[in-house]
């Protein structure tokens, strides 16, 4: 039987409930998912990396077919390496469509076997973004129907 992988790459500072809404559906098509925390250096992230492996591994030790890992490394690279015939991403908004379709083209030359599978947020997570998480959390929203409980129990520790 051949196994059917995909990765799903992020910052995922923090994961939100958007992104595992995208994860669960993407478990609908593939055999086995891998939840990649692609690092970028340049970005200046809320989170450590430890932390945010930590917290995506905790929301998603009950999902079968979850795998978590992380690199520093071209996705679409990782992604050969490990098996995998697709890259997840999600798409909130028409604004989203021009980054990931630029995405799209430049992972499709570094290798064109690799496809890009686009999952439509559902309406009620679109406004959803780990930016906008970040602002609303710092501003005393209540963000706790919006992420994992893991990632809530984060945000409370680096606030004391």
């Amino acid at each position: 039987m051949n196994m059917k992988i995909a990765v799903y790459p992020g910052s995922f500072d923090p994961l939100t409930n958007g992104h595992l809404d995208i994860l669960k559906r993407a478990l609908n098509l593939f055999d086995k998912v891998i939840l990649l925390l692609a690092v970028n250096p340049k970005k200046k992230s809320v989170f450590t990396i430890e932390e945010r492996l930590s917290m995506m591994k905790e929301t998603v030790k009950d999902l079968k077919g979850v795998e978590v890992d992380f690199t520093d490394g071209l996705t679409v690279a990782y992604a050969k390496e490990h098996g995998a015939c697709s890259l997840i991403r999600g798409l909130r908004a028409v604004s989203d469509f021009e980054y990931e379709f630029q995405l799209s083209a430049a992972n499709s030359f570094i290798d064109p076997d690799i496809d890009m599978v686009f999952l439509m947020a559902k309406k009620e997570t679109t406004f959803i973004s780990s930016s906008m998480i970040n602002q609303m959390f710092q501003s005393g929203v209540d963000i706790k129907p919006l992420v994992p409980e893991a990632v809530l129990r984060a945000y409370q520790s680096k606030k004391k």
